[in-house]
């Protein structure tokens, strides 16, 4: 018989069970959609396989799930992201959770498999690594798979390749690119929670120091207006040259990661590409500087270059590392290196995640409702999802808006 769940300790259930309800109650959108769609159980008898950051929010869309009928098996989307006491919660609730905090990569890997293994109908990912397993070493599973949705950027990016290249096996919904998605998530999201990250790891005071952004996407955008409302000198840069003019007239210094090496006290990372911060730049580093990557995979600042230069390395904080580097410097690095705001702290609040999470369960009811419909490339999710969801968001906070008049309809549909 095929293990049911593995988890730290599963006498951290009362507490895991506490904090979903927390995040039950800051996510009001998904558990409107819960209740008024849960009893159709639309999702009656399907398998559903998640690499997902095990957190209280996604505790939330995955009993949602199991609320309307599905089967749910849910490995973590990075080895140090999950949340142990969420994990405990839900295998106690009969979620087939395959994750605790610290895993080595073969043990990432191995829960991945697991839950690939239970030959899915719908995959949900986030970072890509269960599509790609599923193209590559499992593609016998892959092949049956109905359709997938995609969480992040990196992930979508990855899908994108494999459209290109003719090899994508299943449709998938790229819910990162849903406007109350990027929009909100992205950057209110993940601005607050890699604040909070840095806090958690260092306890530095924000004011008054310079802290470098790269990459000036959504992400970036959100980190860059967060640090800069607590005070910090901000300084971007990039490659593109319309989202570095766009940094530009936002009022920040925009620069060369080569220029401002020497500046920073404070670095993130959140492109989504490889060794963003090399070699070059630790060279030119101030004594005392703070590292840390807000992008789904530990490549953005090259780590390994860093383990090289350094004569010594040890562990200051809970989630800091100091390397002493030859000429007496020293660099530390948050999290290994690692997503900052779930590995030093908590992820996204609830309330960005249930807009994140709506569209998710939406797009995993879509995609089995119109089986073997949808085409096998990468889906946009539709307007009219994406304003539901902004209209029930408003409504649960309360905000009410204007609606066109049937004479300004008229008008807007007139060319003259």
């Amino acid at each position: 018989m095929a293990q049911g769940f593995k988890v730290r300790d599963l006498s951290l259930a009362g507490e895991g069970r506490m904090q979903i309800e927390w995040a039950e109650r800051h996510m009001p959108v998904l558990m409107r959609l819960r209740s008024s769609i849960g009893g159709e159980k639309p999702l009656s008898g399907v398998r559903v396989a998640a690499c997902l950051h095990v957190t209280k929010e996604t505790a939330v869309l995955v009993e949602t799930l199991r609320e309307w009928g599905a089967e749910v098996y849910l490995a973590p989307s990075n080895p140090l992201s999950t949340q142990d006491e969420v994990a405990a919660a839900l295998a106690e609730a009969g979620i087939g959770v395959f994750a605790w905090r610290g895993m080595t990569p073969e043990e990432y890997k191995w829960a991945l498999s697991t839950v690939a293994g239970r030959e899915p109908d719908i995959v949900i990912d986030d970072g890509a690594d269960l599509h790609v397993l599923l193209h590559e070493e499992m593609r016998s599973v892959g092949e049956k798979v109905w359709g997938g949705t995609e969480e992040t950027t990196t992930g979508v990016i990855r899908l994108r390749a494999l459209e290109r290249e003719g090899r994508l096996l299943y449709p998938v919904i790229a819910v990162n690119d849903a406007l109350t998605k990027f929009m909100f998530d992205n950057r209110y999201g993940t601005g607050q929670s890699t604040v909070d990250g840095v806090l958690r790891a260092t306890n530095i005071l924000i004011a008054g120091k310079t802290v470098v952004v790269a990459g000036y996407g959504w992400v970036g955008r959100g980190i860059a207006a967060r640090f800069r409302g607590m005070g910090a000198k901000v300084v971007v840069t990039e490659v593109d040259p319309v989202r570095a003019l766009e940094a530009a007239m936002d009022g920040f210094t925009v620069t060369t990661m080569d220029e401002a090496a020497s500046l920073g006290d404070v670095f993130i990372t959140a492109t989504g590409n490889i060794n963003v911060i090399d070699a070059r730049h630790m060279e030119k580093m101030k004594d005392g500087a703070i590292l840390a990557n807000a992008g789904h995979f530990n490549v953005e600042i090259n780590v390994a270059a860093l383990e090289e230069m350094s004569v010594s390395k040890r562990r200051v904080r809970r989630y800091l590392d100091e390397y002493r580097l030859p000429d007496g410097r020293r660099l530390y690095l948050i999290g290994e290196g690692r997503l900052v705001n779930l590995v030093a702290a908590e992820g996204h609040p609830s309330e960005v995640m249930d807009m994140s999470f709506s569209n998710q369960a939406l797009a995993v009811l879509k995609i089995a409702r119109e089986r073997g419909r949808l085409e096998k490339r990468v889906h946009r999710v539709e307007r009219s999802q994406d304003e539901m969801v902004a209209r029930l968001k408003l409504e649960t906070m309360g905000v009410r808006i204007d609606s066109l008049t049937e004479e300004q309809k008229l008008y807007l549909q007139k060319w003259k």
